[in-house]
């Protein structure tokens, strides 16, 4: 498993990277083999690793791609990213890493949104794209991976675990007393997108942000 973390500004500023830092830290375990960050203004992108395909820096995240305009983080496992890598070297793209995050990008930049369907496994996941200031957030079909989601009129916030949604601060801790309900009747279940606090959300399937 790996650990991932960002932060989308509405208001104008740039995001603030101490909270971003203070989600890295927090998801940190999830992570032990790398710590890494990208930032672009508004947005900004933090990602803790764990190598288990392409152990070489070729694997390090978050994976940019300058040409294409393109910054990826990502959690998780595409089980057929030999075969699309294939298929996409076929239509023109180069690789230089063997495992499957680099994959995940040249289909975003192939395919866009709609490259998620062509994945088979569990993944959570953000790009960036550069040029449209646009965020896209996904989660497999049947929600493996953790994303969480705090947002707010200034910022979206967004993190592979609720402490680290607390961390950064800002999140209204109340209760959700309709995922409480669910909580003590579906055996621990909390179906998304709540989860027990009401400032915090989990995400369903894919969401864009556009500044």
């Amino acid at each position: 498993m790996c650990g991932l973390a960002g932060e989308l500004r509405f208001d104008g500023e740039r995001a603030d990277l101490a909270a971003v830092a203070r989600m890295m830290c927090a998801v940190a375990r999830r992570g032990p083999d790398h710590a890494g960050s990208f930032s672009d203004g508004a947005l900004a992108l933090g990602h803790q690793r764990l190598s288990i395909l392409d152990l070489s820096i070729h694997g390090h995240q978050p994976m940019v791609d300058r040409e294409a305009g393109l910054a990826l983080v990502f959690n998780g496992t595409i089980y057929n990213h030999p075969e699309l890598r294939e298929e996409l070297r076929h239509r023109g793209h180069r690789f230089s890493s063997t495992g499957d995050t680099e994959v995940i990008l040249r289909a975003w930049a192939e395919w866009g949104a709609e490259c998620v369907k062509h994945f088979r496994g569990m993944f959570a996941l953000a790009v960036w794209e550069m040029q449209a200031k646009r965020l896209w957030l996904a989660r497999d079909r049947f929600g493996i991976k953790p994303l969480y989601y705090s947002k707010n009129a200034a910022r979206l916030r967004f993190a592979s675990s609720t402490q680290a949604l607390l961390s950064a601060g800002g999140v209204d801790t109340s209760l959700d007393p309709v995922a409480l309900h669910h909580q003590f009747t579906l055996h621990a279940v909390v179906p998304a997108p709540r989860t027990v606090l009401n400032g915090i959300r989990k995400l369903r399937r894919i969401v864009q942000q556009t500044i």
